[in-house]
């Protein structure tokens, strides 16, 4: 590995190569970038419960800080997206001419950021609370499981997920949709990681698949599920409970609302150059 330097930042760690810089955010101010984020409030065409735009905010150091907070009383927490998977928003009625007929999707919109291989590195702290919520960094295509083919509508790249402390699950490559023709692949995975220090968590995307890093050591290769189209970023966040069967909040969550953060330092994404 090498590093790349970017003034008054932390040092990015990459694979050997020449790389450059194509997209990134610091983070710095106190502001968050709507350029380059919006937030992710739906799933599979139905509102999301667990998510807010509220949950986040800059603290003026260079770090965009992940909470967990009440709303509507329940534990919520957010997620941030750089672009927008066609089946999350809900439908909205409508007609087609006269006819009372329309496709059970909701209204598209445009992406704010994809990209086509290179390497994508965030820098984070781990929540710091054994359950409750979970922590992810990951990439989705906007038309994953339009068709069977991933190098044509794209594959679910989980870089980092983090479900307890110090844990990172295997790291996944889905594609085929969220139903009957989902395919996984997976690599890697580490206990025992320091939740209170800052660790990189990166992934090499090219022609023959994934190779995931963690500091810099790599943690595992996937050739399959490989995906040759654009993909967005999500940083994010989640309470426990909400997937289940009643989608509802989980006890641990009650307890850690205002008691427990997920912190990122940076978000970059950088191509390779040809010598």
């Amino acid at each position: 590995m090498q590093k790349f330097t970017l003034a008054d930042h932390e040092d990015s760690l990459l694979p050997d190569g020449n790389w450059k810089l194509v997209w990134n955010d610091e983070f710095d101010g106190t502001e968050l970038d709507r350029t380059k984020w919006d937030f992710r409030m739906s799933m599979m065409g139905k509102r999301h419960y667990a998510w807010s735009d509220k949950a986040v905010h800059l603290d003026g150091n260079g770090n965009v800080v992940f909470d967990i907070l009440m709303e509507d009383g329940h534990p919520v927490s957010s997620q941030l997206q750089t672009g927008y998977n066609f089946m999350d928003e809900p439908v909205q009625q409508t007609t087609f001419g006269v006819d009372h007929l329309q496709w059970p999707i909701g209204k598209l919109k445009k992406n704010l950021f994809t990209h086509l291989y290179g390497y994508y590195e965030c820098r984070c702290r781990l929540q710091q609370r054994p359950e409750g919520w979970w922590s992810a960094f990951w990439m989705q295509s906007p038309i994953i499981g339009a068709s069977l083919d991933p190098a044509v509508t794209g594959t679910e790249l989980d870089i980092m997920e983090c479900f307890k402390t110090g844990e990172i699950v295997p790291h996944n490559a889905f594609t085929g949709g969220y139903g009957l023709d989902m395919t996984r692949a997976k690599t890697g995975g580490v206990n025992g990681l320091d939740q209170t220090v800052f660790h990189r968590f990166g992934m090499l995307w090219d022609k023959s698949g994934y190779t995931f890093y963690i500091d810099g050591v790599e943690d595992g290769h996937i050739s399959d599920n490989v995906s040759h189209t654009p993909e967005f970023i999500l940083i994010s966040t989640e309470v426990k409970g909400y997937r289940g069967k009643y989608h509802y909040p989980c006890k641990a969550s009650y307890d850690i609302v205002g008691q427990d953060q997920f912190i990122v330092d940076y978000v970059r994404v950088f191509d390779k150059v040809e010598a």
